[in-house]
């Protein structure tokens, strides 16, 4: 581990401590291997004037809910230190009383929660404190042996520190323990299979104080622990994860999505023998069991009898330890696919990956305290204190209502322009996850959120969408709705003119590659959740107009598979219902020109032609796209089979 110290950028900050605060802390929080999505917190203590013009020391210390690694200014929490020392001295103080004489504290009533070791911040006599959760320092101190390998490794000048709840018993330990000790005479703190604390008056010191911490441990590793095993990946069953993915939902109550992790490390780390033995042993941190429970789920052949025995595993490790809390959901967060890697599992894209990154880091964890001398995690008790611990449970209520979406999948085709592409956008506002599929090579570059797979796809190709399909299910898990979409409109014609190779392609791409494409997606869509079908078919189903034969009974044949479909998928509990577009003219089809030659070729301007309805309103692919979204979700949740409109009102069709 290298010091990402700049001069130029510290020289930003200018005399401002505050500033200085939040750049070491970034540089802090930019680094997995020190802390990972939201752990770890840091702190400066500042002598400001108060609207009394007295002198008081303030500790700003990191807010609940920032992350270190995009930390700003606002968030960090003004807290008077007088108070924080009175507190310190307390023989006993509750959570939540904690919480609130720490915000009672507070010189600012608008800013976040203080991080709940306010008080171990404040009691430390410097002006920058520096904490995080080194994965080289934990997986040393998680082995036998741990606490006199690290004694060894540091000296007498490293206050180590035993394990004990965080907040303020771990506060009042260290309190206790530091009355007698020269504080100049310390290198940092260790606090076993937790962290590592560093401080100094000058910022770039403590920074560097804890890289040098680490890096020795990380020499340590490297000289002592065997390498990290690698493994190809065998070929997945996609219908498989699906499964899995809906089994580990219904135990959640709601939609979740899944990502197989197939890197080489990942599968080297599935394929250990003993995996199943010492990944049942607990997390690296004990904050992590907050993202990922105590353990993971390991999957055999049988998926359903696996996950019965991690839920009645899960209900006796709860019965052991519950005093007055209420069980939470027994679902695991991740799993162990021998062959094939690591699952992980959670409510959204953003949740997925944090499970991924902190399941990435254990299992390295893991594999490297194993190699020596073996892995060794906190007692079940430690690890339930943490796991319901009122303060961490607070935090993940935080989050809200989440939208109607959450966690569901669609595929959308088409999806590179028009109304495919603002169905995905609909959807993904909405809070689903998006397997966007276009011909179109753009597709892979055109949306830059982490809830849309962008992938090249000629729908007319079954083994194209077969392989679409499966990379889809790889990164989401599953499929609950699909668009079927894509389309083209033929030159117009005279069927006396027809052009058999303009009719053959319409016939291929505006009605069979729908029909393949729904077969495809029919063993996934029985695993889905509320599954839902809309069929993008066209005004010329019920209005069909001269010299657009190939394109109107195309289109007239789509419905009538969607008809079909909604009569032989309903028992599945899968909706199909179609929507009749007209005169959308923000899609590919209708240039500037081909407008332009319309409107005239009706005596009319473009204004008047776009908006030649009933309800003289012009339709764009966002309208069709907030239609199609409500055919997805629960207000058509009653409905299959329908045919709907959406074209200002048309004559011919009413």
């Amino acid at each position: 581990m290298k010091s990402e110290w700049n001069n130029q950028e510290a020289k930003k900050c200018g005399k401002s401590l505050l500033k200085m605060r939040v750049y070491t802390s970034r540089l802090l929080g930019q680094n997995e291997d020190l802390v990972l999505h939201g752990g770890g917190n840091t702190s400066v203590k500042i002598v400001e004037k108060n609207i009394f013009g007295d002198k008081d020391t303030i500790l700003y210390v990191k807010g609940s809910g920032w992350d270190l690694g995009t930390i700003e200014e606002a968030g960090f929490s003004p807290v008077k230190l007088h108070a924080l020392y009175k507190l310190a001295e307390l023989d006993e103080l509750s959570d939540m009383d904690m919480v609130k004489y720490q915000r009672m504290a507070m010189t600012n009533p608008a800013a976040p929660n203080p991080s709940v070791e306010t008080i171990l911040h404040g009691i430390i006599p410097y002006t920058f404190v520096d904490h995080t959760h080194a994965d080289a320092v934990v997986i040393i101190s998680n082995t036998p042996g741990g606490r006199k390998k690290i004694e060894d490794l540091y000296g007498p000048n490293m206050l180590i520190v035993p394990y004990v709840m965080p907040g303020f018993i771990l506060a009042k330990t260290i309190y206790e323990m530091t009355k007698d000790r020269d504080w100049d005479q310390l290198d940092g703190m260790i606090l076993m299979s937790h962290g590592v604390f560093t401080f100094d008056d000058d910022a770039k010191k403590s920074y560097e104080k804890m890289i040098s911490i680490v890096t020795k441990a990380e020499k340590y590793l490297a000289k002592n622990a065997d390498k990290v095993p690698s493994a190809k990946p065998a070929k997945i069953d996609a219908l498989r994860l699906a499964g899995i993915r809906k089994n580990v939902a219904e135990l959640t109550g709601k939609p979740v999505l899944s990502r197989l992790d197939q890197s080489k490390a990942s599968v080297g780390f599935a394929n250990l023998p003993k995996v199943k033995t010492i990944t049942n042993r607990g997390p690296l941190t004990p904050d992590h069991i907050i993202r990922t429970k105590r353990v993971p789920l390991y999957l055999s052949k049988n998926h359903e009898k696996d996950l019965q025995k991690y839920v009645a595993d899960y209900d006796t490790y709860f019965a052991q330890h519950k005093q007055k809390e209420t069980k939470l959901d027994t679902a695991p967060r991740w799993a162990i696919l021998p062959e094939h890697g690591t699952l992980s599992f959670g409510p959204s894209v953003k949740h997925v990956q944090i499970i991924e990154d902190i399941s990435r880091h254990t299992k390295k964890g893991i594999f490297l305290a194993e190699s020596l001398g073996g892995w060794k995690a906190l007692p079940k008790k430690d690890l339930f204190e943490v796991e319901y611990w009122s303060l961490e449970q607070a935090k993940l209520k935080k989050a809200g209502a989440a939208k109607e979406m959450q966690g569901k999948v669609a595929v959308v085709t088409g999806a590179a322009s028009g109304i495919g592409r603002a169905c995905v956008e609909r959807l993904v506002d909405q809070g689903a996850a998006v397997i966007a599929l276009d011909i179109n090579k753009k597709i892979t570059t055109l949306y830059p959120q982490k809830e849309i797979l962008g992938l090249v796809c000629d729908v007319t190709d079954e083994q194209h969408v077969k392989r679409a399909l499966e990379d889809g299910i790889i990164a989401f898990g599953g499929i609950d709705m699909l668009v079927s979409n894509a389309g083209m409109f033929p030159s117009s014609s005279k069927i006396v003119d027809m052009n058999a190779a303009h009719w053959d392609q319409s016939m291929m791409l505006n009605v069979t590659s729908h029909q393949r494409l729904i077969q495809a997606c029919i063993p996934y869509l029985s695993l889905g959740f509320d599954p839902a079908i809309v069929i993008v078919g066209s005004k010329n189903v019920p209005a069909p107009g001269p010299g657009a034969a190939a394109y109107s009974v195309a289109k007239a044949g789509l419905t009538q598979l969607g008809r079909v479909a909604a009569l032989e998928l309903g028992a599945a509990g899968i909706r199909v219902n179609i929507l009749h577009p007209n005169a959308v003219f923000d899609t590919g089809v209708w240039t500037e020109e081909v407008l332009a030659k319309r409107a005239e070729h009706y005596g009319m301007s473009i204004q008047e032609y776009k908006t030649n309805n009933i309800l003289k309103t012009e339709v764009n692919s966002y309208h069709v796209a907030d239609l199609t979204v409500a055919m997805l979700g629960q207000v058509f949740s009653k409905v299959t089979g329908a045919q709907i409109p959406i074209d200002g009102g048309n004559d011919r069709v009413i």
